[in-house]
Protein backbone atom coordinates (compact mmCIF):
# COMPACT_ATOMS: atom_id res chain seq x y z
CA UNK A 1 0.00 0.00 0.00
CA UNK A 2 3.14 2.36 0.63
CA UNK A 3 4.62 2.26 -2.70
CA UNK A 4 1.04 2.76 -4.30
CA UNK A 5 0.56 5.76 -2.32
CA UNK A 6 3.92 7.04 -2.88
CA UNK A 7 3.70 6.40 -7.01
CA UNK A 8 0.28 8.29 -6.95
CA UNK A 9 1.51 11.21 -5.02
CA UNK A 10 4.64 11.07 -6.95
CA UNK A 11 2.45 11.07 -10.58
CA UNK A 12 0.36 14.12 -9.23
CA UNK A 13 3.05 16.35 -8.57
CA UNK A 14 5.03 15.33 -11.50
CA UNK A 15 1.46 16.25 -13.35
CA UNK A 16 1.58 19.32 -11.60
CA UNK A 17 4.62 21.10 -12.12
CA UNK A 18 5.76 19.14 -15.68
CA UNK A 19 7.07 21.65 -18.35
CA UNK A 20 6.80 20.71 -22.15
CA UNK A 21 9.28 21.89 -24.50
CA UNK A 22 7.86 25.29 -25.10
CA UNK A 23 8.48 26.74 -21.74
CA UNK A 24 12.29 25.32 -21.24
CA UNK A 25 15.06 28.07 -21.26
CA UNK A 26 18.31 28.19 -23.18
CA UNK A 27 18.78 26.87 -26.99
CA UNK A 28 20.82 23.88 -26.28
CA UNK A 29 18.06 22.50 -23.52
CA UNK A 30 15.16 23.63 -26.01
CA UNK A 31 16.88 21.88 -29.12
CA UNK A 32 17.43 18.69 -27.21
CA UNK A 33 13.66 18.54 -25.91
CA UNK A 34 12.34 19.59 -29.34
CA UNK A 35 14.56 16.71 -30.82
CA UNK A 36 12.81 14.34 -29.14
CA UNK A 37 9.75 14.63 -29.79
CA UNK A 38 10.87 15.42 -33.97
CA UNK A 39 12.74 11.70 -33.49
CA UNK A 40 9.65 10.21 -32.33
CA UNK A 41 7.71 11.28 -35.21
CA UNK A 42 10.33 10.38 -37.57
CA UNK A 43 10.02 6.82 -35.97
CA UNK A 44 6.73 6.32 -36.36
CA UNK A 45 7.32 3.69 -39.49
CA UNK A 46 10.53 2.49 -37.73
CA UNK A 47 11.10 -0.91 -35.43
CA UNK A 48 7.88 -2.55 -35.99
CA UNK A 49 9.03 -5.65 -36.06
CA UNK A 50 9.96 -5.23 -32.23
CA UNK A 51 6.35 -4.13 -31.70
CA UNK A 52 5.56 -7.27 -33.42
CA UNK A 53 7.62 -9.80 -31.35
CA UNK A 54 6.13 -7.54 -28.11
CA UNK A 55 2.56 -8.22 -29.47
CA UNK A 56 3.45 -12.33 -29.72
CA UNK A 57 4.77 -12.01 -25.86
CA UNK A 58 1.47 -10.59 -24.71
CA UNK A 59 -0.53 -13.18 -26.05
CA UNK A 60 2.08 -15.73 -24.59
CA UNK A 61 0.71 -17.47 -21.52
CA UNK A 62 3.40 -19.35 -20.65
CA UNK A 63 4.52 -19.19 -17.02
CA UNK A 64 8.03 -18.82 -16.40
CA UNK A 65 10.32 -19.42 -12.95
CA UNK A 66 11.88 -15.96 -12.71
CA UNK A 67 15.31 -15.51 -10.87
CA UNK A 68 14.34 -11.82 -9.08
CA UNK A 69 17.18 -10.30 -8.19
CA UNK A 70 15.48 -6.81 -7.30
CA UNK A 71 12.60 -5.27 -5.84
CA UNK A 72 10.36 -7.48 -7.51
CA UNK A 73 7.34 -6.53 -9.68
CA UNK A 74 4.39 -4.78 -8.19
CA UNK A 75 1.54 -6.69 -10.53
CA UNK A 76 3.33 -9.68 -12.46
CA UNK A 77 3.56 -11.54 -9.28
CA UNK A 78 7.12 -12.85 -7.73
CA UNK A 79 8.79 -16.40 -8.46
CA UNK A 80 6.22 -17.66 -11.28
CA UNK A 81 4.97 -14.80 -13.73
CA UNK A 82 3.26 -15.23 -16.90
CA UNK A 83 5.37 -13.95 -20.08
CA UNK A 84 2.31 -11.42 -21.03
CA UNK A 85 2.60 -10.46 -17.82
CA UNK A 86 6.11 -9.74 -17.91
CA UNK A 87 5.78 -8.02 -20.98
CA UNK A 88 2.69 -5.83 -19.81
CA UNK A 89 4.28 -4.29 -16.86
CA UNK A 90 7.75 -5.09 -16.72
CA UNK A 91 9.14 -4.13 -20.26
CA UNK A 92 9.46 -0.18 -21.86
CA UNK A 93 7.23 0.76 -23.67
CA UNK A 94 7.40 1.85 -27.22
CA UNK A 95 8.12 5.85 -26.49
CA UNK A 96 10.31 5.01 -23.90
CA UNK A 97 12.21 2.44 -25.59
CA UNK A 98 12.38 5.60 -28.43
CA UNK A 99 13.49 7.84 -26.32
CA UNK A 100 16.49 5.38 -24.58
CA UNK A 101 17.53 5.12 -28.85
CA UNK A 102 17.31 9.41 -29.13
CA UNK A 103 19.74 9.52 -26.39
CA UNK A 104 21.99 6.95 -27.30
CA UNK A 105 22.17 8.66 -30.31
CA UNK A 106 23.44 11.95 -29.18
CA UNK A 107 26.46 9.48 -27.73
CA UNK A 108 29.39 8.08 -30.01
CA UNK A 109 27.46 4.73 -29.37
CA UNK A 110 30.12 3.06 -29.34
CA UNK A 111 30.08 0.99 -25.70
CA UNK A 112 26.66 0.45 -24.68
CA UNK A 113 25.20 -0.71 -21.40
CA UNK A 114 21.62 -1.73 -20.25
CA UNK A 115 21.55 -3.19 -16.71
CA UNK A 116 18.56 -5.23 -17.09
CA UNK A 117 17.55 -7.24 -20.31
CA UNK A 118 14.63 -8.52 -19.44
CA UNK A 119 12.61 -9.73 -22.12
CA UNK A 120 14.74 -7.59 -24.86
CA UNK A 121 12.45 -5.60 -26.25
CA UNK A 122 14.85 -1.84 -24.89
CA UNK A 123 17.43 -4.80 -26.18
CA UNK A 124 16.28 -4.39 -29.48
CA UNK A 125 15.74 -1.02 -29.95
CA UNK A 126 19.03 -0.16 -28.48
CA UNK A 127 20.69 -2.65 -30.95
CA UNK A 128 19.60 -0.41 -34.20
CA UNK A 129 21.23 2.60 -32.93
CA UNK A 130 24.14 0.88 -31.21
CA UNK A 131 27.91 1.98 -33.44
CA UNK A 132 30.24 -0.23 -31.03
CA UNK A 133 28.90 -3.46 -29.13
CA UNK A 134 26.18 -3.38 -26.25
CA UNK A 135 25.87 -5.59 -23.48
CA UNK A 136 22.71 -6.17 -21.68
CA UNK A 137 22.60 -7.50 -18.29
CA UNK A 138 19.93 -10.04 -17.07
CA UNK A 139 19.88 -12.50 -13.97
CA UNK A 140 16.97 -14.46 -14.70
CA UNK A 141 17.98 -17.19 -17.47
CA UNK A 142 14.73 -17.98 -18.46
CA UNK A 143 13.82 -14.24 -19.30
CA UNK A 144 17.02 -14.15 -21.19
CA UNK A 145 16.82 -17.12 -23.02
CA UNK A 146 13.20 -15.80 -24.04
CA UNK A 147 15.12 -12.30 -25.02
CA UNK A 148 17.56 -13.69 -27.02
CA UNK A 149 15.02 -15.62 -29.14
CA UNK A 150 15.49 -15.23 -33.33
CA UNK A 151 17.78 -12.33 -32.24
CA UNK A 152 20.90 -13.54 -33.04
CA UNK A 153 22.93 -9.69 -33.39
CA UNK A 154 26.87 -9.93 -33.16
CA UNK A 155 27.36 -6.78 -31.64
CA UNK A 156 25.15 -7.77 -29.19
CA UNK A 157 26.98 -9.51 -25.72
CA UNK A 158 23.89 -11.25 -23.08
CA UNK A 159 25.42 -10.99 -19.94
CA UNK A 160 23.38 -13.58 -17.62
CA UNK A 161 23.94 -13.10 -13.87
CA UNK A 162 23.88 -10.49 -10.81
CA UNK A 163 24.72 -7.49 -11.96
CA UNK A 164 26.92 -6.92 -9.41
CA UNK A 165 28.98 -10.17 -9.87
CA UNK A 166 29.06 -10.02 -13.75
CA UNK A 167 29.17 -5.55 -14.26
CA UNK A 168 32.70 -5.46 -13.03
CA UNK A 169 34.83 -8.07 -15.47
CA UNK A 170 32.48 -6.43 -18.29
CA UNK A 171 33.95 -3.21 -17.44
CA UNK A 172 37.59 -4.35 -17.15
CA UNK A 173 37.28 -5.14 -21.13
CA UNK A 174 35.77 -1.88 -22.25
CA UNK A 175 37.87 1.68 -21.92
CA UNK A 176 34.83 3.92 -21.72
CA UNK A 177 30.86 3.65 -21.53
CA UNK A 178 28.82 6.15 -23.94
CA UNK A 179 25.04 5.42 -23.18
CA UNK A 180 24.10 3.21 -20.39
CA UNK A 181 20.41 2.15 -18.94
CA UNK A 182 19.99 1.45 -15.37
CA UNK A 183 16.93 -0.34 -15.56
CA UNK A 184 17.22 -3.62 -13.19
CA UNK A 185 16.63 -3.77 -9.59
CA UNK A 186 15.01 -1.36 -8.15
CA UNK A 187 16.05 -0.80 -4.73
CA UNK A 188 17.99 1.90 -3.66
CA UNK A 189 21.66 0.18 -2.77
CA UNK A 190 21.25 -1.46 -6.26
CA UNK A 191 20.70 1.42 -8.21
CA UNK A 192 23.15 4.20 -6.67
CA UNK A 193 25.74 1.03 -6.32
CA UNK A 194 25.59 0.46 -10.22
CA UNK A 195 25.85 4.17 -11.21
CA UNK A 196 28.86 4.85 -8.57
CA UNK A 197 30.13 1.28 -10.51
CA UNK A 198 29.95 2.86 -14.15
CA UNK A 199 30.67 6.59 -13.77
CA UNK A 200 34.50 6.06 -13.67
CA UNK A 201 33.94 5.18 -16.82
CA UNK A 202 32.09 7.54 -18.35
CA UNK A 203 33.40 10.86 -20.36
CA UNK A 204 31.67 14.10 -20.61
CA UNK A 205 29.89 12.75 -24.00
CA UNK A 206 28.34 9.91 -21.80
CA UNK A 207 25.02 9.52 -21.05
CA UNK A 208 22.90 7.63 -18.16
CA UNK A 209 19.36 6.79 -18.05
CA UNK A 210 17.71 5.70 -14.69
CA UNK A 211 14.40 3.39 -15.02
CA UNK A 212 11.49 3.72 -12.88
CA UNK A 213 12.65 6.73 -10.80
CA UNK A 214 9.45 7.30 -9.04
CA UNK A 215 8.95 3.37 -8.66
CA UNK A 216 8.69 3.62 -4.68
CA UNK A 217 10.31 5.92 -1.98
CA UNK A 218 13.69 4.42 -2.51
CA UNK A 219 13.82 4.68 -5.93
CA UNK A 220 13.08 8.39 -5.78
CA UNK A 221 16.13 8.82 -2.84
CA UNK A 222 18.60 7.48 -5.35
CA UNK A 223 16.90 9.30 -8.10
CA UNK A 224 17.53 12.63 -6.36
CA UNK A 225 21.07 11.48 -4.59
CA UNK A 226 22.60 10.42 -8.03
CA UNK A 227 21.32 13.63 -9.93
CA UNK A 228 22.77 15.96 -7.38
CA UNK A 229 26.49 14.81 -8.53
CA UNK A 230 28.66 17.22 -9.17
CA UNK A 231 29.27 15.07 -12.42
CA UNK A 232 26.00 15.56 -13.53
CA UNK A 233 24.92 18.82 -15.06
CA UNK A 234 21.69 18.52 -16.43
CA UNK A 235 19.16 15.95 -14.97
CA UNK A 236 15.70 15.11 -16.84
CA UNK A 237 12.67 13.54 -15.26
CA UNK A 238 10.33 12.40 -17.69
CA UNK A 239 8.21 10.29 -14.36
CA UNK A 240 8.97 6.75 -15.81
CA UNK A 241 12.57 7.44 -16.54
CA UNK A 242 15.41 9.73 -15.81
CA UNK A 243 18.19 11.29 -17.98
CA UNK A 244 21.69 12.35 -16.55
CA UNK A 245 23.69 14.78 -18.66
CA UNK A 246 27.12 15.13 -18.31
CA UNK A 247 28.11 17.99 -20.75
CA UNK A 248 27.25 21.43 -20.41
CA UNK A 249 28.62 24.17 -19.80
CA UNK A 250 25.80 26.10 -18.19
CA UNK A 251 24.25 26.07 -14.51
CA UNK A 252 23.64 22.35 -13.10
CA UNK A 253 19.60 22.54 -14.29
CA UNK A 254 16.88 19.94 -13.00
CA UNK A 255 14.09 19.66 -15.53
CA UNK A 256 10.50 18.09 -14.73
CA UNK A 257 9.48 17.49 -18.01
CA UNK A 258 6.08 16.46 -19.92
CA UNK A 259 6.09 13.51 -22.49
Amino acid sequence: MGNTTFSIKSYLFHWLVKEDCYSIQGPYLYGLIKGLFEFRKNQHDQDLDIEEFRRKLLHDKRILFVEDMGAGSKKAGKEFRKVCDITKYSTSSRKFAQLYQYFCTHTPAQTVLELGTCLGISTRYLSRVTKGNLYSFEGSSEIQKLARQDFDQAHVKFILGPIEDRLSEILKQVNSLDFVLIDANHTYQATTRAFQSILPYTKESSIVAIGDIHWSKEMNRAWKEIQSHPRVKISLDFYECGILIFDFSGTKQHLILDY
